[in-house]
């Protein structure tokens, strides 16, 4: 499939960040960092901003212009005309990364950023990418970064599996924000999951929001066995989901 025109500016600046990371450093770290942050912006903004007949979302132009005069307002915009894209995105998050940027930008004499915020928050941008323009970025990385791409992609499709049911049946309940009880209990209640398994979802979700706020070390918290165990668990709900179909 042929990638719209629209996708390159966000793809580029993203690419961009990526690349400062390749010679370590604190000035590299923090243009890194703001780089990812403008490419965050200007896919939301790029997104809102297509032609009705692409996304279905109906902005008057000084509706969008209005829009984009702040981040908030554009995460505010995209989660109430775009809520379907936000599949294991929580905007809080991203929220969270663009003032630490904001931070860097505004007081960056002297600060600094840990490197494996800038990759965990670059992680995120490639996966709301991927979500609003339908492509995967391409970027090759340093050592290390592959367990944790693939730990947040399966855990992506954890979502989108468990989403796309919910929404199916008419249930309120989604997983863009949290493995919530009352979702285990619909999922429980169903048969597509067990109790265990759903304690099982509750604690990979913990270890998910641990490293991605920044709390615990990507390297220590995610092994291949992880992302087996994620990988393993929306295979079960699509195995269950296709027999009740």
């Amino acid at each position: 499939m042929t990638r719209p025109p629209w996708v390159s500016g966000p793809g580029e600046i993203l690419q961009h960040g990526l690349s400062l990371l390749r010679k370590d450093s604190d000035v590299n770290r923090r243009l890194a960092m703001i780089s990812i942050d403008n490419a965050v912006e200007l896919m939301i903004k790029t997104y809102l901003g297509l032609p009705k007949r692409v996304t279905k979302i109906n902005l008057s132009r000084r509706e969008y212009l209005e829009i984009c005069e702040s981040f908030p307002q554009l995460l505010d915009a995209l989660e109430q005309h775009a809520a379907d894209k936000l599949n294991g995105i929580d905007l809080g998050e991203i929220e969270w990364y663009h003032r630490v940027r904001n931070e860097l930008y505004h007081q960056g004499n002297g600060l600094t950023v840990e490197r494996d915020k800038v990759k965990v928050y670059a992680e995120l941008a490639k996966l709301l990418f991927k979500n609003l323009f339908g492509f995967d970025l391409q970027i090759p990385e340093g050592e290390g970064t592959d367990v944790l791409r693939e730990f947040l992609v399966a855990w992506l499709k954890l979502a989108k599996t468990i989403s796309a049911f919910t929404i199916k049946q008419g249930y309120s309940y989604s997983f863009s924000r949290r493995f919530s009880s009352k979702l285990a209990d619909i999922l429980v209640s169903q048969g597509l999951i067990d109790r265990i398994t759903a304690i099982e979802i509750e604690n990979l979700w913990q270890i998910r929001n641990k490293v991605v706020h920044g709390i615990d070390d990507y390297k220590t918290s995610l092994n291949p066995e992880t992302v087996k165990k994620v990988n393993a668990i929306t295979q079960q709900l699509e195995r269950k989901l296709s027999e009740v179909e």
